[in-house]
């Protein structure tokens, strides 16, 4: 609430807003949507010390244990556009970097998540297929930068519901399909979440891939934002990874 005031400002952090409900509503939680990259904070990141988190995550990664992603989520109440629908996705499209299996998303819910405000939606089993491409959906409503979804989603595929209450918490492979629906609610859906990869993992080039053209857009914004002329994707994510136990090797 205070950094939707703007009473507090995390360093670093991307705050993402509907700008359509700026004149309406002004500088309040009804307008961000987003904080993201808050690893700078040093009180939203201590969610991604908690060992009660990272006893899992190290399931996944190993001892080395590097946060890459991290997000304070608003979801806003929605209109008839579907505006803050998020598409089904894969994560891993996001990040240069592998092995997969390596890589582990924890995603805790900050009030209760349900099919009425948008909760996740996952295809259980998805997480063993391959990398699909993206792009953003052709939606009626405008849709937010970087909120890509798959190009060819298999309909077939059955899709649960995470009806999660406050303080559940769950962990994701990066390449199991999953997006959220839209706020039915007057109110907002509030979680938090951090991509965690094994310090291990490497950049890999994107070139003559799925994921060429998402570099392209991430580079756009970073000049945008730091007024640089030129950045490599690498560069990007070894900017804002942060190391949160063990050594720091690759990453």
């Amino acid at each position: 609430m205070r950094i939707c005031k703007r009473e507090v400002n995390p360093p670093g952090a991307m705050i993402m807003k509907d700008e359509s409900l700026r004149s309406q509503f002004g500088q309040s939680e009804k307008v961000v949507n987003k904080v993201q990259d808050f690893q700078e904070d040093e009180e939203l990141f201590r969610y991604c010390t908690l060992p009660e988190v990272l006893k899992y995550v190290e399931c996944f990664t190993g001892p080395n244990i590097m946060a890459m992603h991290t997000m304070l989520i608003n979801k806003l109440p929605d209109s008839d556009k579907q505006t803050f629908l998020h598409p089904m996705h894969q994560d891993l499209h996001y990040f240069p970097f592998r092995p997969a299996s390596r890589i582990v998303c924890a995603w805790t819910a900050m009030e209760r998540a349900d099919q009425d405000n948008g909760c996740l939606v996952v295809q259980p089993g998805t997480h063993k297929t391959t990398l699909k491409p993206h792009g953003y959906p052709k939606l009626e409503g405008k849709t937010n930068k970087l909120f890509h979804g798959l190009l060819d989603e298999d309909e077939k595929t059955p899709k649960v519901h995470l009806v999660m209450e406050k303080g559940d918490t769950v962990f994701f492979h990066p390449l199991l399909i999953h997006g959220s629906g839209i706020n039915k609610t007057s109110g907002f859906r509030k979680s938090i979440s951090c991509h965690f990869a094994s310090s291990e993992c490497y950049y890999i080039d994107v070139k003559n891939t799925t994921q060429e053209h998402l570099e392209k857009e991430l580079q756009e914004v970073v000049r945008k934002k730091y007024n640089a002329t030129s950045v490599e994707l690498k560069d990007i994510w070894n900017f804002r990874a942060r190391l949160v136990q063990g050594e720091r090797i690759n990453l």
